[in-house]
């Protein structure tokens, strides 16, 4: 692992530190408008990503191994999407969480607090991502380009700060301290770095099954846009901003993987 690979893995999280650490900055609550905009933001980051940065590359990669230009080359972009749809749901569906407005926690009961359960949710959420970085880093022996690694990641990373800032400032509403719910925001993105890692562990052990890989971590963020982040952003007033914001947020994230890439 070069040092480009180490920074790109990190980025994300320090992304998701810079949110939380907005907790010492801002009043208790964060204002809907913000929210519902940072929301949109972030979906709109992770569609684009998704298509651009894992979809297409998988299906070229397929393309490139198979000399086919018809169905076959889209099997591995079809099944990998699907896997990475069911594993999150199975994720959902084992782990306890509250997802962040909820009065009812999903998944299994368990005699967790309710700070712990928020943050059990935003964990979720954050593990596709580290998933996407470390299969796109892992990529660059494979005809992917570094720069197009660090577009997915420096994009993730981006989206991340709001993310970040959504996490912790609901923490510090729930009765926690400031660094309580900073460490706690910071804390959620940890995971991010290590499914990097994971990714890339399992690429190198399994080298040709890349375009899978590739679709399963975008079946995986979408699952998350679909599942929990566009509901939210659909809810109670200034949807428009939401719209705005995923408009902002997706073509920011392809025009950084179309020219970076």
């Amino acid at each position: 692992m070069n040092t480009a690979s180490i920074i790109g893995i990190l980025l994300p999280l320090a992304g998701t530190m810079l949110g939380a650490a907005f907790v010492f900055f801002m009043r208790k609550e964060i204002p809907d408008r913000l929210q519902k905009t940072l929301l949109g933001f972030a979906s709109g980051v992770m569609v684009a990503a998704s298509i651009w940065s894992l979809l297409i590359p998988s299906i070229e990669m397929s393309r490139q191994a198979t000399v086919e230009t018809g169905i076959m080359s889209i099997v591995p972009a079809s099944l990998g999407f699907f896997a990475g749809i069911l594993f999150l749901l199975l994720i959902d569906e084992v782990t306890p969480h509250l997802h962040l407005g909820a009065n009812k926690s999903e998944g299994p009961k368990a005699h967790l607090s309710r700070t712990m359960m928020l943050a059990l949710a935003v964990t979720i959420h954050n593990l596709p991502e580290g998933m996407a970085v470390g299969v796109v880093f892992a990529g660059e022996s494979h005809g992917l380009s570094l720069s197009a690694a660090l577009a997915v990641s420096i994009g993730i990373a981006l989206q991340n700060i709001p993310e970040g800032a959504i996490i912790s400032m609901p923490m510090y509403a729930e009765g926690n301290s400031r660094w309580r719910s900073f460490v706690i925001g910071t804390l959620s993105g940890v995971v991010e770095p290590l499914g990097s890692v994971a990714i890339l562990l399992l690429a190198g052990l399994l080298g040709v099954a890349l375009p899978y890989l590739l679709a399963f971590a975008a079946g995986a963020m979408m699952y998350v846009v679909v599942e929990e982040l566009i509901p939210e952003t659909a809810q109670g007033h200034h949807t428009n901003l939401s719209t705005l914001g995923f408009a902002v947020g997706f073509v920011l994230m392809m025009a950084m993987d179309v020219l970076l890439g």
